[in-house]
């Protein structure tokens, strides 16, 4: 048995021992009321359940109102319902097979309707997930920043190479690293002060991209994560960290949210130095007629 103390002074709330290895340090160990300490329970028991029910079926099952479920999902430090249950299922996800999460998504009536709709959830969410003043602050540290690498693998490695590519279009001293290994070790190897690294990584934690953020940060350089979970190593490691949602309708991840994100930051790193930018563009377009690049 271990115990948290109720918010309004009471006596310590007494709850039993579950497997939490799922949820990791999704849900930090804070003071809860007992009708709180019930979402929790009811959350920790039911991985399947918290990650896919809806607001008033997790109050029924913990015999509360929904309002008490988002006031839990705040005081677990979350913005809302939503946003926890976004990072819920991001961890229910990576404990499931590949394999089973095929059989979670079932048939589809029609894989591109299905697929848009979706990704028109995963943009909502990342949408509530993530504050004006977040992404000001991330864009602020790219336009000052000495030099840029962004750094993805597989899949994630798309939303890297749109930064990579645009950001250096716009005259930005950025570069992409998506091989992993001796190749990551050598990009990061010089960051430091005045260095930011953007690091797009969901799903499944890879090891050598967050022990590379680590050492960056370690080095003095700012670390920028894009993400599906609000805490864990990577999260530890970012000094902006921005939320996408990336449930794709099959065995994959979908990027489309974290794409746009990235075009957000892209705009913003224009809006702040708008001569530099379009002197750059200018080139690039040059560049382009230069070498016969375009039929028209």
């Amino acid at each position: 048995m271990t115990t948290r103390q109720d918010e309004a002074g009471a006596a310590p709330v007494a709850r039993e021992s579950v497997d939490h290895a799922w949820l990791g340090d999704a849900l930090p160990e804070v003071a809860l009321s007992k009708s709180q300490a019930r979402v929790v329970e009811v959350i920790a028991r039911n991985p399947q359940l918290s990650s896919y029910a809806d607001i008033a079926e997790i109050a029924q099952r913990s015999d509360v109102n929904n309002s008490t479920v988002v006031r839990t999902a705040q005081r677990l430090g979350y913005r809302g319902w939503p946003d926890l249950q976004r990072e819920l299922r991001s961890r229910y996800l990576v404990m499931i097979s590949t394999e089973d999460t095929l059989l979670e998504h079932g048939e589809h009536r029609s894989p591109l309707h299905d697929a848009l709709n979706h990704d028109i959830e995963n943009l909502r969410l990342t949408l509530d997930s993530n504050t004006a003043e977040d992404v000001e602050a991330a864009i602020a540290a790219l336009a000052s920043a000495k030099s840029i690498t962004a750094i993805g693998i597989g899949s994630f490695a798309g939303p890297a190479s749109v930064m990579a590519h645009l950001g250096s279009t716009m005259g930005y001293p950025i570069s992409l690293e998506n091989r992993g290994g001796v190749h990551l070790a050598s990009a990061a190897n010089s960051l430091g002060p005045g260095d930011v690294l953007v690091v797009v990584n969901m799903w499944r934690s890879v090891q050598q991209i967050i022990i590379t953020a680590e050492a960056a940060k370690q080095a003095g350089a700012t670390v920028i994560a894009i993400s599906d979970m609000r805490r864990g190593r990577l999260a530890a490691a970012a000094d902006h960290l921005l939320i996408v949602a990336s449930e794709g309708i099959s065995f994959f991840q979908s990027v489309t949210a974290a794409n746009s994100m990235i075009y957000g930051l892209l705009a913003g790193m224009e809006a702040a130095h708008p001569e530099r930018s379009r002197t750059a563009i200018r080139r690039t377009q040059q560049l382009w007629k230069d070498l016969d690049i375009y039929l028209d």
